[in-house]
């Protein structure tokens, strides 16, 4: 793929752009977006992401912009599962709802200096190790396993209690009153730190851990480092607006770890054979490329889009059944919303 020195630096440009607005706007007014504003920029983003696919179709070819498709939907669905750590480690720390787009544009800003410095490692290693893709390959399927047998035990996860965050919280005096972005202050003569620099921290190490799985992944799809930068940009750039968006239908997705899982095995399974079909190693088929089938990206993308698909319809079908059971057995004002005044979205986290 022939990608000028003028479409990187427009696209470096463009994405530094949207981010200094994003953070210059969120700054000057931190508050809960309503639901009209996430839509109109959700939609917005989702769009971007459309006509940039159309762009690379049209410019570079149907197979690139196929590529890109995958890459983008595979990226996008590994965000919205990394959404529910998000809302764990939200509520664990207990984050004021008005300041947790800040976290958010924070961890976003993260993951794209931390994915951009894994994109670059991953590609100077299937540039010189073929054989990189047996691990990548391996790690997926691994990973995949694992996604199966934690399948429901979201709730069971603690970002918040990290070893490097447990550190901070010991070594820093971190104060009760949240300051947005000021990491910072003065009370009574006396210098704190926010607890929304425990935040910072906590998201920039489960940043990295997502980059592990996403990389590979992406790479398992295009070793373009264009596509796979640009479709890590436009998957993480409405995932702010994504977790007030969606808010409680991310628990509604009660299978959407199964399919991610099945996503990643498959992607590892199709990494093991274009390993197999680039095969270098001695002691596989004498160092001789295997004649094994090599996936067309049209193919990987009408199983990830069916995936998708399957799961969000299985998920829905299986929340709205469950809803109908516990209804049927409560009494009337147990459905009842909850009053907003009773929930106390100011209250300081707990840093015993």
């Amino acid at each position: 793929m022939d990608v000028t020195t003028l479409e990187w630096t427009i696209t470096i440009a463009a994405t530094v752009g949207v981010l200094l607005f994003d953070i210059f706007v969120i700054a000057r007014d931190p508050h809960e977006p309503s639901m009209k504003e996430c839509a109109i920029a959700l939609s917005f983003y989702v769009g971007a992401a459309v006509a940039f696919g159309v762009f690379i179709w049209l410019y570079h070819g149907h197979d690139y912009g196929i590529e890109f498709y995958t890459g983008w939907l595979t990226e996008y669905s590994l965000s919205i599962d990394n959404l529910f750590v998000f809302i764990i480690l939200m509520s664990a720390l207990k984050v004021p709802r008005k300041y947790q787009q800040e976290a958010l544009l924070v961890g976003i800003v993260l993951a794209l200096i931390f994915r951009g410095i894994f994109i670059a490692l991953g590609y100077a290693l299937i540039q010189n190790f073929s054989w990189i893709f047996y691990i990548f390959g391996a790690f997926l399927v691994y990973t995949a396993v694992k996604l199966v047998q934690s399948y429901g035990s979201h709730e069971d996860e603690h970002p918040e209690d990290n070893a490097v965050v447990k550190f901070a919280r010991k070594r820093m005096r971190v104060g009760e009153s949240w300051h947005g972005l000021k990491l910072w202050y003065h009370e009574n003569g006396v210098r704190f730190v926010s607890p929304m620099l425990i935040v910072i921290i906590a998201l920039g190490i489960t940043d990295i851990l997502f980059a592990l799985d996403s990389i590979p992944a992406i790479f398992g799809i295009t070793q373009e480092p264009y596509l796979v930068f640009t479709a890590n940009v436009f998957a993480l750039m409405g995932l702010r607006q994504l977790y007030f968006l969606l808010g409680g239908l991310l628990q509604k997705l009660v299978y959407l770890s199964l399919g991610l899982a099945f996503i990643l095995a498959f992607i590892g399974v199709k990494l093991v054979l274009h390993a197999l079909h680039e095969n270098e190693l001695g002691f596989i088929n004498g160092g001789e490329h295997v004649k094994v089938w090599d996936m067309p990206s049209l193919f990987s993308l009408a199983v990830i889009i069916t995936t998708l698909v399957v799961t969000a319809v299985a998920s829905l079908w299986k929340t709205s059944r469950s809803k109908g059971v516990v209804d049927d057995h409560l009494p009337d004002h147990a459905t009842e919303p909850r009053d907003p005044a009773d929930v106390d979205e100011t209250a300081g986290p707990d840093w015993r």
